[in-house]
């Protein structure tokens, strides 16, 4: 939504201050397409050549996220925080072995099934069922697994970092890209010379849309672009960061509402229930079922 927002403020802002302040719309209208054309290709093809396959499908997915509402707010970590405490009771008190049956299928499992939210989040569903896998296997100790999980979360963040710097690329790009659409224009305006002063006004401004184009779109559209999916990601990897703390401290031997506290501590402020809003959530819990 602010992604919406921000796009209709920015085109009305600057278009309508250029139509207040006397400037011709028309102008802009048909010289704006071909130079988007010229515009657009360009830029595209630097980056395909630039990225791998895997990046260019990336970004794809990425900027298919920025249209979707925010994932991670307060109740999507209260509901993952209720969850850990429902899997760290259960193996308190039935035993390791009594999670294999959830994390083998989680979708099936009645556990995970509670928590609808966490379980449409694929990636976060296998990120903790890998790792309480390795748990009931038998690698139980905590800093082994915290250096795995820590390059786990290496890994995710390269993978935003990569998509992200490949969408920056673009807007820095774009300025001297609309410098060559603007030069081309000039260079069509050159070869009709002999027209009256009104008509090469016209190709002038129209050959000028491209720097125009580029700066705007650079700094306006595509730059802000890069840095939510950089806030995304980091949305991302927060989530799982919190799911590592939380099981950290279940295999230090806390208790599980000790453990969600630890958890808990590490959101950020304004999506952060607070101690009493969780405890009012867990005490509301059924108890868990192997």
């Amino acid at each position: 939504m602010n992604l919406i927002i921000g796009i209709i403020t920015m085109f009305a802002c600057t278009l309508g201050g250029y139509a207040a302040e006397g400037g011709s719309l028309m102008v802009l209208a048909e010289a704006a397409p071909m130079e988007l054309v010229i515009m657009g290709g360009t830029a595209l093809g630097g980056f395909i050549i630039a990225n791998p396959s895997i990046v260019i499908r990336r970004t794809g997915k990425a900027f298919g996220m920025l249209l979707k509402k925010q994932k991670y707010d307060k109740a999507s970590y209260i509901e993952l925080l209720c969850m850990m405490y429902q899997l760290f009771k259960l193996a308190k008190t039935k035993g390791l072995l009594a999670l294999e049956q959830h994390i083998e299928n989680p979708e099936e499992s009645s556990l995970f099934q509670q928590f609808p939210g966490f379980l449409k989040n694929h990636h976060a569903v296998s990120f903790l069922c890998d790792y309480l896998r390795l748990v009931t296997l038998g690698s139980d100790k905590p800093y082994e697994l915290e250096a795995l999980m820590d390059e786990e979360l290496e890994v995710h963040h390269n993978e935003g970092g990569g998509v992200v710097a490949a969408v920056t690329a673009i807007a820095d790009a774009m300025p001297a890209i609309g410098i060559v659409a603007a030069v081309l224009g000039v260079i069509k305006t050159m070869g009709s010379i002999s027209e009256p002063p009104e008509v090469l006004g016209a190709m002038i401004g129209g050959a000028l849309c491209g720097t125009f184009l580029g700066v705007w779109t650079s700094y306006g559209m595509i730059g802000p672009m890069a840095q939510l999916m950089g806030a995304i990601f980091a949305a991302e990897g927060k989530y799982l960061i919190c799911i590592k703390t939380g099981l950290l401290a279940h295999l230090q031997g806390f208790a599980p509402s000790v453990s969600i506290e630890y958890a808990r501590k590490t959101l950020l402020s304004e999506v952060r229930p607070t101690f009493n809003e969780l405890e009012e959530a867990t005490q509301s819990l059924p108890a868990p079922t192997a």
